[in-house]
């Protein structure tokens, strides 16, 4: 893009570009997101020679905290560990949140118990992001490069869980989770690599050297994690080692960031055995890619044609005629080849061979192993599977952990999944928690498991009512709830259950009518059972219900009931109003009327006597003689 104005003369436009320009800086030197646990550690530790930070094992659940025993030199010097009985269920996981979105190197340490009344080494798997990435091998601690799985795999979801499943033997015990970001294109190959891809290291060698050692003691760029290389001077019965002060060029390059040191030894074959071999078992009908590291570091290779060779994997040639001279143009350069191969037995066999002149050289090995990445569960069902572990109480034993259909070997106990094309996601289609001693409730969003078929909870300790939102699961088969102690009426919205074969509602404290579209239905090959519930009416085997009333006519008679209520308080209220009043009016007139009254009792007194007298005066001799006679 060319532009048609100065630039100076819009010091606005000039400020967003210095500005863009120094995002995007940034964003290139950023440090890439570290997560070092030391499990079992109660405070943070810091390792040498390299001050390693460990942070401390906190908020993470399962498992029980005890002392470590190392048992390989290229372990961190840890003291500590996490190992998760069998009581504590089969599948326990440290789940990291927060994390960036990318591509990450995730590595995990196994140690022994430093205790010898545990036994011998635990065998368990082990995966992440609910992929299974490994199963250790019976000796695993006598190996050095077994002490430790690592694989590269994409977080799309800002979290990782490393899940750790037992298989019998013994108790899983985890020394450190290390959780490296490196570039979102490292250890880039053809089509097959993606975010749909988990790369397992099987082997990584540096050749020439029989020192092992990490990144971190090679110097190397931050970016590119933190690799292990198992030093050895000679491949079996061939080559000789030699070595090099010189620099290298063309190493620490995006995006796989290669230390220089790698290629300051190598292997050489030798005159008795010209031909480089190396070996290795794996897994059969796997693909593999594997990554060669070249630098012609012998000086008296001095032009093209002079050391010239094929690689073989397993007697096929996959690359002919590699010059590295010619190819980087001179000594001392980097040269990183690549090829991705299906393996079919259970060996691996990689050979240099001479073609012509000098014999062939090597400087390190990368094996991968490729792992297509497990689709997950539906979140939304994992969420219902997590609140109905709440709900239901479920103890440690059952091990819900981690992703509850994958890895597909370490499904969650008591549940059935299947993969819903449709979606790309697991599914549940089936919940066998039956004679658990299960206490707790059935919460509402168990419909949430809209592709259930089957649920069996009996003979546990449940409580409460039949929650109506599990007639939303059209799917549904079989309804187990028997013999626990459920209460309440059976919901209305069970008869819309069409698919409903089996319900068994036995030997609980329900009560009311059952459901009139649920009482027909065994005449049509469905099998039914209500019995052992004192309070349910309405169906054969059960007692008689009274008069049927609709539910309109249930909330009808309801508010005439309030109505009539409410109609009674205020006639009362009115009643006590009126009578109220009237006493108030009683005593206010007999306040008034009192002084008027005692005068007139006075006047009627004096009147009286005033009559009196008038009477006697007016009263003749003669009369009273003759009334006397």
């Amino acid at each position: 893009m060319m532009l048609l104005f100065p630039i100076h003369h819009h010091p606005v436009l000039l400020l967003c570009i210095i500005l863009l320009i120094g995002i995007l800086a940034a964003a290139h030197d950023k440090e890439p997101y570290v997560m070092r646990i030391s499990c079992g550690a109660r405070e943070d530790i810091t390792t040498k020679p390299s001050d390693t930070l460990w942070y401390r094992d906190f908020g993470y659940s399962g498992g029980k905290f005890t002392n470590a025993a190392v048992p390989s030199f290229i372990e961190p010097l840890l003291k500590t560990l996490r190992y998760f009985p069998q009581s504590d269920g089969l599948e326990n996981c440290y789940t990291i949140s927060m994390i960036p979105r990318g591509y990450y190197q995730v590595r995990v340490f196994f140690a022994l118990i430093a205790d010898p009344g545990f036994g011998n080494e635990p065998i368990f798997d082990i995966s992440v992001k609910g992929t299974q990435i490994y199963s250790l091998k019976p000796g695993w601690s006598n190996v050095d490069d077994q002490s430790f799985v690592e694989a590269f795999v994409f977080v799309t979801d800002s979290s990782l869980a490393a899940c750790f499943h037992s298989t019998g033997h013994g108790d899983p015990s985890v020394l450190s989770i290390e959780i490296l970001q490196v570039d979102d294109n490292a250890y880039s190959f053809a089509s097959l690599w993606g975010k749909w891809t988990v790369l397992r290291t099987a082997k990584r060698l540096t050749c020439g050297s029989a020192k092992s050692a990490f990144d971190e003691e090679y110097g190397s760029s931050q970016w590119g994690g933190n690799r292990f290389w198992l030093g050895t001077s000679i491949f079996p019965d061939s080559g000789q080692p030699i070595s090099t002060n010189h620099s290298i060029t063309q190493t620490a390059i995006s995006p796989n960031f290669y230390p220089e040191k790698l290629y300051q030894s190598a292997i050489v074959g030798d005159d008795e055995q010209p031909d480089l071999s190396f070996q290795m078992e794996v897994n059969p009908n796997r693909n593999y890619s594997i990554w060669f590291h070249f630098s012609e570091i012998d000086p008296n290779i001095t032009g093209g044609g002079q050391r010239v060779f094929d690689i073989l994997i397993n007697g096929d040639i996959v690359f002919e005629n590699v010059d590295i001279f010619r190819r980087m143009g001179g000594n001392y350069a980097a040269l990183v080849l690549n090829k991705t191969v299906e393996v079919t037995g259970r060996t691996l066999i990689i050979t240099l061979r001479t073609i012509h002149g000098s014999h062939a050289l090597i400087n390190a090995i990368e094996i991968f192993e490729l792992i297509l990445a497990e689709s997950r569960t539906s979140v939304v069902e994992v969420q219902a599977l997590e609140n109905l572990k709440t709900s239901l109480g479920l103890p440690h034993r059952l091990g819900w952990n981690g992703d509850p259909c994958v890895p597909q070997q370490h499904p969650w106990s008591g549940v059935d999944c299947h993969y819903d094309r449709k979606s790309g996601h697991w599914v549940i289609d089936g919940l066998g928690l039956d004679n658990q001693g299960l206490k707790g409730f059935l919460p509402n969003d168990i419909s949430k498991l809209r592709h259930l078929q089957s649920i069996n909870l009996s003979n546990n300790n449940l409580y409460g009512a039949i929650p109506s939102s599990i007639g939303t699961i059209a799917g549904l088969q079989t309804l187990d709830l028997s013999y626990n102690q459920l209460n309440a009426s059976i919901p209305e919205t069970l008869g819309q259950l069409m698919s409903l074969q089996i319900l068994n509602l036995n030997g609980n404290h329900l009560s009311g009518r059952v459901p009139a579209n649920l009482g027909g239905r065994p005449l049509h090959r469905a099998s039914f059972n209500f019995t052992g519930n004192a309070g349910l009416c309405g169906i054969p085997g059960l007692r008689a219900c009274g008069p049927h009333l609709s539910l309109a006519a249930k909330i009808g008679i309801a508010f005439g009931a309030l109505f009539g209520l409410l109609l009674v308080l205020l006639c009362i209220l009115i009643w006590w109003k009126r009578r109220a009043n009237i006493l108030r009016a009683q005593k206010i007139a007999a306040s008034r009327e009192a002084p008027y009254a005692k005068s007139r009792f006075t006047r009627d007194v004096q009147m009286t006597k005033h009559h009196s007298v008038q009477d006697q005066t007016r009263t003749s001799p003669e009369s009273a003689s003759n009334l006397l006679s």
